[in-house]
């Protein structure tokens, strides 16, 4: 990411709203509030105005969004800041975008790379081989994550329903 392209205020805003519904559920999913998503999502657009890299083509401008919203929300939980402010009882409303609660609720109640796992799968349209070079991780190994995902999000929504 050594190249740099100026752009211009429009420019920025384009891609950012393109990004801003991808960038907030991710940040969302994994932090678990309002609040918090929506710093990470400041920190991943500010990243970007900043450094303003250069994509090669529409999917590496997206796994870029992806990889470094992930990127931000795992530091985001391991800063010295987080660490010391007693999380609030959240009352507020969640997404009103999203659809189905239920499934959202069991999906971020699942460990962090199963929830990331599952919802770009299903939520962002990614194959297993674009997922395994988005977290890093091999392709069985995010099949392992989306299986297990799958077998746990079963488990729990029948315990909702019965």
């Amino acid at each position: 990411m050594a190249k740099r392209l100026l752009r211009n205020r429009n420019e920025i805003e384009e891609i950012l709203l393109r990004h801003s519904d991808t960038v907030y559920k991710i940040a969302y999913l994994r932090a678990g509030n309002v609040h918090d998503a929506e710093d990470i999502m400041q920190e991943v657009f500010l990243r970007f105005v900043k450094y303003s890299p250069v994509f090669e083509t529409p999917e590496h401008e997206k796994a870029w969004f992806i990889r470094t919203t992930i990127n931000r929300t795992n530091s985001f939980f391991t800063s010295a800041w987080k660490r010391r402010v007693v999380p609030l009882d959240e009352t507020i409303k969640s997404y009103d975008e999203m659809s189905d609660s239920e499934v959202l609720d069991a999906v971020m109640q699942l460990p962090k790379d199963i929830s990331t796992a599952i919802h770009l799968y299903y939520y962002e349209d990614m194959t297993v081989k674009e997922i395994s070079e988005t977290m890093n991780k091999s392709e069985s190994a995010v099949k392992s994550l989306l299986f297990r995902g799958r077998k746990l999000l079963k488990l729990s929504l029948e315990d909702t329903y019965r």
